[in-house]
């Protein structure tokens, strides 16, 4: 395929039927830019999740990283570890769905309709 002259009008991209491939390339910068900022803000945020009625509780960022677990005393049954052990998964597991529910709810609305409108750029190859 053959692309129209690029130093014709358009600041040397290619005339695409009018396409304004300058605007395109400005909103995918955008877009980029609040989504390494998103990404930023989820690292920098932490969630809690608990277990056992708040015996264990654990600290995650928001991209699921541990960063903290608190165990409270009444929780560490030296005759029984196996208790505490699940407790401790239990905690990890419900602060990892609170990082989840935070990352979907920051990082969504760039990720899941993100693609501006494209225009007839979908018919060039076909």
């Amino acid at each position: 395929m053959a692309f129209p002259d690029a130093t014709g009008p358009g600041g040397g991209l290619p005339d695409f039927g009018g396409m304004d491939l300058q605007g395109m390339l400005g909103q995918a910068m955008q877009m980029q830019q609040r989504m390494v900022e998103a990404q930023q803000e989820l690292e920098n945020t932490i969630v809690s999740g608990s277990a056992g009625g708040g015996l264990v509780t654990a600290k995650v960022t928001g991209t699921g990283e541990l960063v903290g677990l608190d165990i409270k005393p009444e929780a560490a049954d030296p005759e029984d570890t196996e208790t505490l052990a699940d407790l401790v998964i239990a905690a990890v597991r419900d602060a990892r769905a609170a990082a989840d529910k935070l990352a979907a709810d920051t990082m969504g609305p760039l990720a899941g309709g993100g693609m501006p409108d494209l225009g007839n750029l979908g018919n060039l190859f076909g």
